[in-house]
This record gives C-alpha cells, sequence and structure tokens, in this order.
C-alpha cells in the first residue's frame, strides 16, 4: 500500500511541473523573441535562434530539477495517509513553483542586460564623432 502511494504522487508530481515548465517556458520565450530581436537589431534569424535555444536550456534545466527533487521519501512506521502524501506533493510542487519563478525573472533580467548593453552599445557608436577631412590641393 505504501509504493502505492508513492507511484501515485509521481503521477500527481511528474505531469504538474511538466505542463507549470511548458507554460512558464512558453510565454518567457514568446515574449523573449521581442527583446532578442531588440538586441540583435531586427535581424530575426539570429535573434529567433539564439531565442530558441535558450528556450531549450531552459527546458533542459528545468526539467532535469524536477526530476532530480523527484523523489517521496517517507520515513514512519505507519502507512503514509492521504493527507501527508497531499501535503509532501505541496510542499515538493510549491518548491518547484518557486523555484521557476526565480528562473522566469533571472531570464527577464538577462533579456533586459542584454537590452540595455545593445542599446549602450548603439548609443556609444551614435555619439563617436566623423570627421570629415578635407583635401586642400
Amino acid at each position: 500500500m505504501e509504493h502505492s502511494k508513492i507511484i501515485i504522487g509521481y503521477l500527481i508530481y511528474l505531469p504538474i511541473v511538466i505542463a507549470l515548465t511548458i507554460y512558464v517556458s512558453k510565454m518567457l520565450f514568446k515574449n523573449g523573441k521581442f527583446f532578442m530581436l531588440d538586441i540583435f537589431k531586427g535581424k530575426e534569424d539570429i535573434a529567433l535562434a539564439t531565442n530558441k535555444l535558450f528556450e531549450i536550456g531552459f527546458y533542459l534545466i528545468n526539467i532535469g530539477w524536477a526530476l532530480l527533487i523527484l523523489k517521496i521519501s517517507y520515513y514512519s512506521a505507519t502507512a503514509m495517509s492521504s493527507q501527508e502524501l497531499i501535503e509532501i506533493l505541496s510542499k515538493k510542487i510549491g518548491g518547484f513553483s518557486i523555484y521557476l519563478g526565480i528562473m522566469l525573472f533571472i531570464n527577464l533580467f538577462f533579456f533586459f542586460r542584454g537590452r540595455r548593453k545593445s542599446r549602450e552599445r548603439s548609443n556609444t557608436i551614435k555619439k563617436t564623432p566623423i570627421y570629415n577631412v578635407r583635401k586642400d590641393h
């Protein structure tokens, strides 16, 4: 009976954390492509390719973390109750949600940082004086 509740816990946990990861990733990188286009000065091919690579990395890191923390341990002489299983799952899913939120803000930080650096470079190039050298014969 004990192992069946742990299996049920896994069957609840995995779809939820994978769905959360997919949802956050879709929202982040759907909107992130606009930052990438700005960063790469409208060069759509490199902006979209870079955005896609970041998206793949986001999936790998977050689903990897979800799998790494998958283990539901229960160290009690008595059988696990349904209430205890729900409490364990809420801690795991809640913790993963907080982690995903932190990852979202880290990615947003890098998008904004890249955008700021790109604009600083543009402003530096625009402010560089161009001298007209006239040749007097």
